[in-house]
C-alpha cells in the first residue's frame, strides 16, 4: 500500500523556502513537508553570496510589501540571531549625498524611513559625517542605526537544522524537473526520485518561474539575472571604512550603487555594481548559458527593460571591466580610496523580476494558485525579510491549501 502525500513541498532551500518550512511548523506543527533543494547544500546562491546587511527599511514605499516585511522582518532577525546565538551587529550605517542635486533625493528617504516606522534617523551635516566615517565626505548625510550585519548563510543552516529537528524532510541535489497535477494531489519529478505532496510552495529564487512555469502557473514575470560584483578593501586600507556607507541611490533603478560594508566576519566589502549575468548562476563573467540567453532573448519585456536602460546598462559593464571605474565610484564617497586599495571579491546574482512591458518589479510578487504559492520576486531586502514573508506565506498556505 502507498505511503500518502506530504502535506506540503517547498521548492528551493535558500533562507526563505527554510524559513517558510519553519513557519509553517511554527502554525501547525503536525505539517507533514519536504524542502527540495536543488544543489548539494542549503543557501547555496542568493543566500549563500548575501553581502550580509540586515537592512533598515528606509528604501521602500510606505505600504508596499517591502516596507511592510522588512520591518517586520528586520526585528525577527534580530531575535532570531539573539535566540540562536548566531554572530550579528546592529551597527547603522550613513547614506550619503556627495553633491546637492542628491539632497531632494536624500530628504524623500528621510520621509519614507519616518513613515515606515524607522527609529534614530538623524541628519548630518558635512563635518557630522566625518564623525561617523572619519575619511568620507559629502554635503549631507543621513544616520540610520537601525541597520545591521549578520552571516545569512549561518542564519540558513540554523533554519535548516530548526526544521529538520521538527520532523521536516530536506532532500538536497533534488532539482525539480517535472510537475504533474491531480484532482488529490501533485507529483513533483525530482533528479532524487517523485514526491508526491498536496501543496506546494515554490522559493526557488533564480528559477521561481521555470518552476511556475512547470507547474503551469503561467508567471506574467520572467527572472532576469543580474550579477554584482564585489571588491573587498585590502587589511592596509580598511581603516578608511568604520561600518557601512551608501549613496543616495537612483530612483529610477531599483539597486542601491555601489557602497561599502562592514563584514560580521571582518574585512570590508565595496560594491556592488549589477551588470546584466549571460547565466542565472552565473558568477563569473565567463559563465554563458545558451538556455537562459534564450530565454532572455525571447521575451520581449527584456527589450524593453534594455531599451530604457541601457545607458545605465552600458555604465555598469564599464564598472565590471575596469578596476579604475569601479574604484571612483567608490571615491565620491570615501575620496582618499586608491585603486591599489582594493582587490576583486566575490560576487552574488539578483534574481530580478521583470513583466512583460520591461518594468523592473519593485515590490516583492507572491501569487496563489490551486493548492500553490509561488514567490516570483524577492530580491533585496528578501534575505532582511525572510521570517517575515515566510511567516505570510504559512498564513497564506493554511489559508488556501485547508
Amino acid at each position: 500500500m502507498s505511503t500518502a502525500p506530504l502535506d506540503v513541498a517547498i521548492v528551493g532551500g535558500g533562507i526563505l523556502g527554510l524559513a517558510t518550512a519553519n513557519a509553517l511548523l511554527d502554525q501547525k506543527p503536525s505539517t507533514r513537508l519536504i524542502v527540495l533543494e536543488a544543489e548539494d547544500r542549503v543557501g547555496a546562491h542568493q543566500t549563500g553570496h548575501n553581502s550580509g546587511v540586515i537592512h533598515s527599511g528606509l528604501y521602500y514605499k510606505p505600504g508596499s510589501l517591502k516596507a511592510r516585511f522588512c520591518a517586520e522582518g528586520r526585528d525577527a532577525m534580530y531575535r532570531f540571531c539573539q535566540d540562536h546565538g548566531i554572530a550579528h551587529e546592529r551597527c547603522g550605517k550613513i547614506v550619503v549625498a556627495t553633491a546637492q542635486p542628491e539632497i531632494p533625493r536624500l530628504e524623500e528617504l528621510h520621509r519614507r524611513g519616518l513613515a515606515n516606522g524607522l527609529r534614530g534617523l538623524r541628519w548630518l551635516t558635512p563635518e557630522e559625517i566625518r564623525e561617523f566615517e572619519p575619511h568620507a565626505a559629502g554635503v549631507r548625510g543621513l544616520a540610520v542605526p537601525i541597520t545591521g550585519i549578520v552571516d545569512y548563510k549561518a542564519v540558513a543552516r540554523t533554519l535548516g537544522c530548526n526544521a529538520v529537528n521538527r520532523g521536516c524532510q530536506l532532500k538536497t541535489s533534488a532539482r525539480v524537473t517535472a510537475c504533474v497535477q491531480s484532482h488529490s494531489e501533485i507529483v513533483l519529478e525530482t533528479d532524487a526520485g517523485d514526491i508526491r505532496c498536496r501543496a506546494l510552495v515554490n522559493c526557488a529564487g533564480l528559477q521561481s518561474d521555470r518552476v511556475a512555469q512547470l507547474c503551469d502557473a503561467k508567471p506574467a514575470v520572467r527572472i532576469i539575472p543580474f550579477r554584482g560584483e564585489y571588491y573587498e578593501l585590502l587589511s592596509s586600507a580598511r581603516p578608511l571604512v568604520r561600518n557601512l556607507i551608501y549613496p543616495v541611490p537612483d530612483p529610477d533603478f531599483p539597486f542601491l550603487g555601489v557602497h561599502f560594508t562592514r563584514m560580521i566576519g571582518g574585512g570590508i566589502e565595496a560594491g556592488p555594481n549589477a551588470v546584466l549575468a549571460f547565466k542565472r548562476e552565473g558568477y563569473r563573467k565567463t559563465d554563458v548559458s545558451v538556455k537562459d540567453l534564450a530565454g532572455m532573448f525571447g521575451f520581449q519585456g527584456f527589450w524593453r527593460m534594455a531599451g530604457r536602460y541601457y545607458r545605465t546598462g552600458a555604465a555598469e559593464f564599464w564598472r565590471s571591466l575596469s578596476q579604475s571605474a569601479f574604484v571612483h565610484a567608490l571615491q565620491r564617497l570615501v575620496p582618499e580610496l586608491k585603486s591599489t586599495d582594493v582587490r576583486r571579491g566575490g560576487s552574488g546574482v539578483r534574481a530580478q523580476a521583470v513583466d512583460a512591458k520591461g518594468n523592473l518589479l519593485d515590490d516583492f510578487c507572491i501569487v496563489h494558485a490551486p493548492r500553490m504559492v509561488h514567490v516570483l520576486n524577492a530580491p533585496s531586502p528578501g534575505a532582511t525579510s525572510s521570517l517575515s514573508i515566510g511567516k505570510a506565506i504559512a498564513e497564506m498556505a493554511l489559508k488556501h491549501f485547508g
